[in-house]
């Protein structure tokens, strides 16, 4: 929230610097995320009196004789169709900083230092400066929107430091204001905390209006939605005339955002900022029925915006109607048909307090979002509604734009404004703090919260302003104290039950660190991507209605569609990124992710889901084969100490190729724990993904037991080892998984098997492919000799034959 220092200073005398104040907000709770000065780049600009005019022939500027206090008058060339002698403007002198300017002289380009020039021949030695080189707007200043040098008044005095003049020397804090303090949302409610810090009295705001406007007879206010809305307030003004507002109010709108529209409706956000109470303006000549209602909007009834935009509602929105029509969506924007326009004359203020967690879920749901629904949607409370309401009024007597008249509505459904009372036990106050906190700083500190504490003994009595919602029993009263105590008061103590423990990373968390780590040594970067996902990514993978994977827990909320679902298969966001990667000009990747699947017991859910740790990678690009993914899976077993064995998907996995997909298993248990495979055709033309994709996905939470597994090493083989090449002719339908077991069944001294190609094609029967492995013996008791290999490598050839009808290649 921006709060400029100029503004704050109207409620508290400040006697300390920013960064002092800034220490001390910090200290007691409130975040200065970012202070700046409004000027922080304009330096060594000053007022100058132009005494000498005379045009340069045949161009649009002029040589100057200007006098900046220094006694001594400079020459500056200028080329402004408004400078002429006797007016004061800033002059940035030699080394000064200011701000460069387009062609447009509108639109801002960076900062510039102004050094001694010459134009035309004539020596220049400075710049007379415009509202747009100082970063003044009009609603900063006025006359600073004229596209010529902005003149300052004719008591400036000369050689001034401009800073001053225009406020460049204010600050602005932007403050992070925690959930809980919804009454800090504003300046007003920020200047209640500088004051209590400060130790200094509060100056509130003027809230004094007469009514002697023109009554509006017989106008009423129902509120159906009671539940919905606690509290509405609203107060008609007659004799209204639009016109601009001051510059005071202008000023500091733009200070925090906000640009002036008209005097009416700059009331509203004047309050919206200075109490946080969002208000809203109708005019009465659209207000048929000469009535309000606030109550659920019937189901398709639509509404059009002050955006424009057209909204279809249902009777979860709240709406504010007149005697006929919505004129506005309650919390969120007003309506079209009820604007404030140029030939307004009347006008009905509303000042509402509405449920904040309707006012969310209205937005959200209607994708509509303003700085009203942001206020409400953190909470608004019913003092300020009010307090709102009367500043109002007096800002409309102070501009002089109309006539407040005796016509007041308020209905509520009883809840008091008035303070409530609290009763703690001193003892329980500093036993949450862990420090005796004495009681004359207790009765201080809390005094100056406006809580008018009263101390007996160990009861302390306390009156709780209708603003602090979020004070509810005495732990409340024990962050009030200590925030502004001190923190640096509370001694370090360990817990009862505390142990010290030397620290480090667990089983679990080793072991996936190491598995990571694996998976980098093969050229794969880790992706993250949310826990939910779309429906409709289930539809991408062509996943029958009965699946598994379908029985998704919805979110109640969500953000959007797209993240609807707690996801419970990681493939189809890693497909997408894949996709996403080549549109981006990516041709070729690998990625992996360690996630979680939430996978519900029941639906609808009675009990939290299983959450099960889930590994998936994808690679990419002209490159990449199924194999290549095989061998990632290779890895992530090798991290484990495991293995794995692969065999056909049954059933078919409807996203992979069914002649490019695998299931894989724990090789010891026999348990499928994955698979793996190549995205089919069809889902990658859908997405646009010009190269190949492959993804593999493999349970960790059942791998879970294996974590902790260390690699057992064996002694180096007394005898050299030998290996033999296999090229095999085989049915398309046996796997190479199948392959391998046959080979080492066949022979005990086969160490390892190893595919190093894949053909298909011509000298190959159709329905036949060919698969070439490198096979390594390694001996035990007694060197190999040539002819006992020999015999290896026929004893595999014939297991090879018996059970898999394999022969080989000739």
């Amino acid at each position: 929230m921006l709060v400029p220092i100029s503004w704050l200073k109207d409620y508290v005398d400040i006697d300390v610097t920013v960064d002092e104040l800034e220490k001390r907000l910090f200290d007691c709770g409130f975040e200065v995320e970012e202070k700046y000065e409004v000027g922080k780049d304009i330096s060594k600009v000053v007022v100058g009196l132009v005494e000498e005019c005379e045009p340069i022939p045949e161009t649009h500027l002029h040589v100057c004789k200007v006098n900046v206090g220094t006694g001594e008058n400079l020459q500056i060339c200028c080329g402004a169709d408004n400078v002429c002698t006797g007016k004061k403007f800033p002059v940035a002198l030699e080394g000064a900083t200011v701000y460069a300017t387009a062609k447009d002289h509108v639109t801002i380009e960076g900062v510039m230092t102004i050094k001694k020039g010459k134009l035309r021949g004539y020596e220049s030695f400075g710049m007379l400066c415009s509202g747009t080189e100082l970063g003044v707007s009009e609603d900063m200043y006025p006359g600073a929107g004229y596209n010529g040098l902005l003149e300052l008044p004719a008591d400036a005095e000369t050689g001034a430091d401009v800073k001053t003049i225009l406020g460049l020397d204010d600050y602005i804090f932007d403050i992070s204001i925690t959930a809980n303090r919804p009454d800090c949302q504003s300046i007003f409610g920020i200047a209640r905390e500088v004051a209590a810090i400060l130790e200094k009295p509060l100056k509130e705001p003027n809230l004094s209006y007469t009514e002697n406007g023109r009554a509006k007879e017989g106008f009423k206010v129902t509120v159906e939605a009671q539940d919905l809305c606690p509290r509405y307030i609203g107060h008609y003004v007659s004799d209204v005339k639009i016109g601009e507002s001051p510059a005071w109010m202008k000023r500091r709108l733009a200070l925090v955002g906000l640009k002036a529209i008209s005097n009416i409706v700059d009331i509203t956000n004047y309050i919206l900022k200075e109490l946080g109470q969002p208000m809203h303006a109708f005019d009465e000549d659209f207000l048929e029925g000469n009535a309000i209602n606030v109550r659920r909007a019937k189901d398709g009834e639509k509404i059009v915006t002050l955006d424009e935009k057209e909204f279809t509602l249902n009777p979860s929105n709240l709406v504010i109607c007149d005697g006929v029509k919505p004129v506005a969506l309650a919390g969120i924007m007003g309506g079209l048909n009820s604007e404030i326009r140029d030939t307004t004359a009347g006008v009905v203020f509303e000042a509402a307090k509405f449920a904040r967690d309707n006012i969310r879920k209205s937005s959200r749901a209607l994708g509509q979002g303003s700085d009203s629904s942001a206020r409400f949607t953190k909470g608004v409370d019913e003092y300020t509604t009010v307090m709102a309401m009367k500043r109002a009024l007096h800002l409309v007597e102070e501009l002089g734009c109309g006539k407040v008249s005796s016509t007041h509505v308020e209905v509520s459904s009883g809840n008091s404004i008035e303070p409530k009372e609290m009763k703690a036990s001193l003892n329980k106050v500093n036993g949450v703090l862990g420090v005796d906190v004495p009681k004359a700083d207790v009765e201080r500190i809390l005094k100056n919260l406006n809580f008018n504490p009263v101390i007996n003994g160990d009861e302390i009595t306390i009156q709780i302003p209708a603003y602090r919602e979020d004070m509810e029993d005495y732990p409340d009263i024990a962050e009030e104290v200590i925030r502004m105590y001190g923190y640096d008061n509370v001694t370090c103590t360990f817990l009862e039950t505390a142990k010290v423990t030397a620290g480090g990373l667990n089983t679990h968390q080793k072991a996936e660190l190491k598995l990571k780590r694996a998976l980098c040594t093969t050229g794969a970067s880790e992706g993250m991507h949310y826990s939910f996902f779309s429906p409709t990514d289930l539809d991408l993978l062509r996943l029958p209605e009965d699946a598994s994977e379908r029985k998704t827990i919805r979110i109640l909320n969500p953000i959007n569609e797209d993240l609807s679902a707690m996801r419970t298969t990681l493939a189809p966001q890693m497909i997408r990124a894949m996709a996403r990667n080549q549109k981006r000009g990516r041709m070729s990747g690998r990625i992996y992710e360690i996630g979680n699947r939430f996978i519900p017991k029941e639906l609808p859910l009675t009990d939290y889901p299983k959450e099960l740790s889930t590994l998936c990678v994808g690679v990419f690009g002209n490159n990449e084969t199924f194999f290549t993914l095989k061998g990632i899976a290779e890895v992530v077993a090798e991290s484990l100490c495991i293995s794995f064995k692969y065999a056909a998907p049954e059933p078919k996995i409807p996203y992979l190729h069914p002649y490019q997909s695998a299931e894989i298993l724990d090789a010891a248990t026999g348990e499928r724990v994955g698979y793996l495979g190549k995205v089919i055709y069809e889902i990658q033309d859908e997405l646009d993904a010009r190269e190949a994709m492959f993804v593999m996905e493999i349970d960790l939470s059942l791998l879970e037991k294996y974590y902790g597994n260390v690699t057992k090493f064996e002694p180096i083989p007394k005898f050299a080892d030998e290996s033999r090449d296999l090229a095999l002719v085989m049915n398309r339908s046996v796997t190479c998984g199948e392959v391998e077991d046959a080979i080492k069944e066949a022979c005990k001294y086969v160490k390892k098997v190893t595919l190093f190609d894949v053909y298909e094609g011509k000298q190959i029967a159709d329905d036949k492919k060919s698969m070439a492995f490198t096979i390594l013996f390694v001996p035990q008791e007694e060197e190999f000799t040539a002819e006992a290999v020999d015999g290896y490598v026929k004893k595999i050839l014939k297991n090879l034959k018996n059970k898999l009808e394999i022969e080989l290649r000739q």
